[in-house]
């Protein structure tokens, strides 16, 4: 079984409280269906669990596939540089049927950040090496696909269907219940 290397840290993009008793990583692109797919799913999960549960992304282009997931990537990244990470990553995935350089701008104007760096961004690959050192991290954890998640630490092998993440979460909590007690 595939653990997370290396585990979560500042660097990543992570919401909820760091003491949550699990932590979801997801490897995704912004280009791929299933990630799509997957993207609802982790939302309702973070709803249904709250402060119990900390999602953490990064990002895992598979260029060869889907030729803009590299760019959607690093336009997440220009806004994480602006505290706006995962108003865009979301935004990105709610508009995934028409990536490209026209939505990536007008996603930026609608955060209110400005065009011109996020040009200069993404003509100079400014947060190329971030998107790539997550990727690096994905090879090296056994990604070979996305969405491909990790709950605490551990590769999740199952479905990414809300019913079957629900109960792995579910198994992580009890786990953490009975070591906490111990």
């Amino acid at each position: 079984m595939s653990t997370l290397k290396p585990p979560v840290g500042a660097a990543d993009h992570a919401q909820g409280p760091e003491s949550a008793p699990v932590t979801l990583v997801e490897y995704g692109d912004y280009e791929c269906p299933y990630c799509g797919a997957a993207y609802p799913v982790v939302k309702r999960l973070q709803k249904h669990y709250g402060n119990r549960l900390r999602f953490v992304f990064r990002n895992f282009p598979l260029t060869n596939a889907h030729p803009h997931a590299e760019l959607a990537a690093e336009t997440a990244e220009f806004a994480g540089a602006h505290e706006k990470f995962w108003e865009m990553h979301d935004l990105l995935y709610e508009n995934q049927d028409r990536l490209g350089i026209s939505l990536f701008e007008q996603l930026a104007d609608s955060l209110q950040l400005p065009l011109y760096e996020l040009a200069q961004a993404l003509q100079s690959h400014q947060f190329k090496s971030r998107v790539r050192a997550d990727f690096s991290s994905g090879a090296r954890s056994g990604v070979n696909g996305t969405p491909t998640f990790f709950i605490n630490g551990t590769r999740y092998e199952n479905s990414p269907e809300y019913p079957d993440m629900l109960a792995a979460i579910d198994e992580a909590l009890k786990g953490h219940s009975k070591s906490a007690n111990a």
